[in-house]
């Protein structure tokens, strides 16, 4: 067992796990306000995905020497992540969950692109697994978390056109 491999696994866990309690907390705090979730149902598979990715980075990658470019390339996503967290505050879910009449953040991140989170998402899918030189697991991952990104990223813009036109 490598002690950098584990400590970068480590982080990754621990960073998901405060970032679903992050989620639900504000999940319940905006359904509170008159939100609603849509397309639930690919949620779950979107939530083993992401539980089997880590897991089997679990398996696979604790003994193995991290490649420091890739290291890099994941460091730099994680700032961005901070970057959208902070920008979108109690809006952030891991769900699809529209406030009724309130604008669409279009500050920080979202002056560039439409659904910044998700490029970070893409990025990382790939980008932690290549840096345990896992390239094979990278692109399995990756076909997967797009195809369930796909049905994401349709639903939740048409659920903010929708929104949108009511406001």
């Amino acid at each position: 067992m490598m002690w950098p491999s584990v400590a970068l696994l480590l982080f990754v866990t621990l960073q998901r796990l405060g970032e679903l309690l992050y989620a639900r907390h504000n999940t319940l705090a905006l359904l509170s306000r008159g939100a609603r979730e849509v397309a639930a149902e690919h949620y779950p598979y979107m939530v083993m995905l992401h539980t089997v990715w880590l897991a089997g980075l679990w398996l696979l990658a604790p003994d193995r020497p991290i490649d420091l470019l890739w290291f890099a390339v994941f460091m730099l996503l994680q700032l961005l992540r901070i970057w959208v967290l902070v920008t979108l505050k109690e809006r952030w879910t891991t769900r699809i969950i529209v406030l009724p009449n309130a604008p669409l953040v279009r500050s920080g991140p979202y002056r560039i692109l439409r659904h910044p989170n998700y490029a970070i998402v893409i990025g990382e899918i790939a980008a932690l697994p290549l840096a345990f030189g896992l390239p094979l697991y990278a692109l399995v991952f990756s076909v997967f978390n797009g195809v369930i990104l796909t049905v994401r990223i349709r639903a939740e813009n048409a659920a903010l056109s929708r929104t949108m036109l009511q406001a």
